[in-house]
């Protein structure tokens, strides 16, 4: 697992031990990364499962402003930590250390991406849907992405689906802000 591109490009990320958590291959990353260039520079990200930072830290190498990482797991956010520690200094970014219900219902910053990529054996879409609409955590233009191993065929009042694109068994999907 690595760095894509950006200043930290060939970044070898610490990865976890074991097959219990799914770090997104640097081929979807790649993808996704590219299909959000525009998006990227000097925006505010939410990593909202981050595990190991992996696509938040991407964010920072491409000239993200600010990104906040956020997971339950004490194991993941040691495995963040060292790789923030690889960074060369000077990013803006928080960590926090809850659920993710939790985590947008206290934060107090609206973002223009947020990244939602939890386990894949819970299906939190809806659910993390509905909490960033209610705690207006995403600014007028910002953009959702929700990684899972299904094709969402669901609606979430309040959000339009503007994209998805299907990576092997991995399906990224794309949400903004539906003008109601």
């Amino acid at each position: 697992m690595r760095i894509v591109s950006g200043k930290y490009r060939g970044m070898n990320l610490v990865e976890f031990k074991g097959n219990e958590i799914r770090p997104t291959a640097d081929r979807v990353k790649e993808n996704l990364f590219n299909i959000l260039r525009n998006v990227i520079n000097f925006s505010t990200a939410l990593d909202l499962f981050c595990g190991s930072g992996n696509l938040g830290i991407e964010c920072l190498s491409r000239g993200a402003s600010y990104v906040h990482f956020n997971d339950l797991s004490k194991d993941s956010l040691k495995v963040l930590n060292q790789n923030l520690k690889k960074l060369k200094g000077g990013e803006n970014y928080t960590v926090s250390n809850c659920d993710y219900l939790n985590c947008l219902s206290t934060i107090n910053k609206k973002f223009d991406l947020i990244l939602i990529d939890p386990p894949y054996k819970f299906d939190y879409v809806n659910s993390a849907l509905t909490a960033i609409k209610k705690y207006q955590v995403l600014n007028a233009n910002g953009i959702i992405v929700y990684e899972w191993d299904e094709r969402y065929l669901g609606e979430v009042e309040g959000f339009k689906k503007i994209g998805e694109r299907r990576y092997g068994r991995v399906y990224l999907t794309f949400f903004r802000l539906s003008e109601e």
